[in-house]
């Protein structure tokens, strides 16, 4: 019998409430052709607030989403054939706000950032997928920063875990510091290791990490800049190596950074600017992992703030929040980045995300 494979199908959360602009109507989903990368929708699911950032576990087979000014995550099982969520449980983030999410190395462990009140939550995940409650928040402190509307609180915005499955990193616009935890899943908490200074008034905001090489690089929100790190995989401490502007030197306008991926090819990392509207392309030198800039592509829609390649990493996907818009570029054999007529309306996407 001819195997035959999954299909594709990627997932876009939004954002819909009026204090955040939203124009979007919750999650949808969407059947992508790996070989055009055009989506066709498949699915709408509402009556959801600001569902601003989306996880899908390893098999594929459930969606977990964190709420923008709100204070809980959904968890949703994923139909395999035909791409539909449908609604599986819901939990607190105990805090304000949660703004990203990431699963530990076992899958069996949800990390949440609340960005709104400065605290971390673990959700254990239940065999059939569910979320359980937290048991204890881990309270992030340290010291402001010297912007006075961007910087009120330590303002938690990431959580990713890095290639090793060790750390925990939280990049906190608030305070200009990159912090490491470790899982301490016993208490089912997770517990610092490491912290990093950067630039007075950079506001760190994402972190990606080099596929083989000890490196990390963060994009920074305020001072639109990116950071290359060297860091010690053993106590999760991240040294910086250079930090560069994320937008051209000609630029002279306001602009902030939003998005960072490294590839998996482990040669370029790419940035999105809000204000600039660009994909940044930054070269990685195979010695010294520093970076040098390539290209800026538009984006052809207002704030950019994120972007994701598709699992094959021949399409690259920009979701325009205020642009109302998802515009694909084609990814090229040396990184760089193209245009297609990929062009999909929807309202204040938010993050995409794809499942197999």
């Amino acid at each position: 019998m001819k195997n035959i494979a999954r299909p594709l199908f990627a997932y876009v959360g939004s954002y819909t409430t009026p204090e955040r602009r939203g124009q979007g109507n919750g999650i949808n989903v969407y059947r992508v052709d790996r070989a055009s990368g055009a989506f066709t929708h498949v699915q709408h699911y509402g009556g959801l607030e600001n569902p601003s950032f989306l996880a899908i576990n390893g098999n594929g087979t459930r969606l977990y989403s964190v709420h923008g000014d709100r204070t809980e995550a959904n968890s949703f099982v994923i139909e395999p054939r035909t791409g539909h969520i449908a609604p599986l449980n819901r939990q607190p983030t105990g805090g304000y706000n949660p703004v990203h999410l990431a699963f530990d190395a076992t899958g069996r462990y949800l990390a949440v950032c609340n960005y709104g009140t400065d605290s971390l939550a673990v959700l254990p995940i239940a065999d059939d997928g569910s979320l359980l409650p937290y048991r204890t928040l881990t309270t992030v402190t340290g010291t402001l920063g010297p912007h006075r509307v961007q910087q009120h609180c330590m303002c938690v915005h990431h959580i990713p875990l890095d290639r090793q499955g060790r750390f925990f990193y939280v990049p906190c616009k608030g305070s200009d510091v990159v912090i490491a935890y470790r899982l301490d899943a016993r208490r089912k908490i997770l517990v610092e290791a490491a912290r990093a200074t950067a630039r007075p008034g950079a506001a760190p905001r994402h972190i990606d990490f080099h596929p083989r090489k000890a490196l990390a690089y963060v994009i920074n929100e305020l001072d639109s800049t990116l950071t290359t790190y060297r860091q010690d995989r053993d106590s999760g401490a991240l040294t910086p190596l250079q930090t560069i502007p994320s937008t051209p030197s000609e630029f002279t306008g306001y602009s902030t950074g939003a998005e960072i991926w490294v590839d998996r090819a482990g040669r370029n990392v790419y940035v999105s600017n809000r204000g600039h509207d660009s994909i940044g392309v930054f070269g990685i030198d195979p010695a010294k992992g520093t970076l040098t800039p390539r290209q800026w592509v538009p984006t052809h829609g207002s704030t950019p703030r994120f972007f994701a390649f598709d699992p094959d990493q021949r399409f690259l996907y920009v979701a325009n929040q205020d642009g109302q818009s998802i515009v694909g570029y084609r990814v090229g054999r040396d990184g760089r980045l193209s245009p297609t007529r990929l062009r999909i309306k929807v309202g204040s996407p938010a993050c995409i995300v794809f499942g197999l």
